[in-house]
């Protein structure tokens, strides 16, 4: 879990990219941020890393947005 919560993109991403060679094929991070700018730019980023952008749900205080590691 990355908790962005309170902090503006791009950081959330930021926060993405730092721990995500950490994170083992096939798992997932979920990205907690109350930046409405994460909505297209985690998507964006798992596109441009070959990564799946399994979707959002709400969270406390924000929204959850789902990324699977797929290499």
């Amino acid at each position: 879990v990355v908790d962005a919560l309170g902090k503006r993109c791009p950081i959330p991403v930021i926060e993405l990219a730092k721990v995500f060679p950490g994170v083992p094929v096939g798992g997932t991070v979920r990205v907690l941020s109350d930046d409405e700018a994460a909505r297209l730019d985690i998507p964006a980023w798992c596109e441009m890393r070959g990564q799946e952008y399994v979707g959002e749900e709400p969270a406390d205080g924000g929204t959850a947005y789902l990324v699977r590691r797929l290499g």
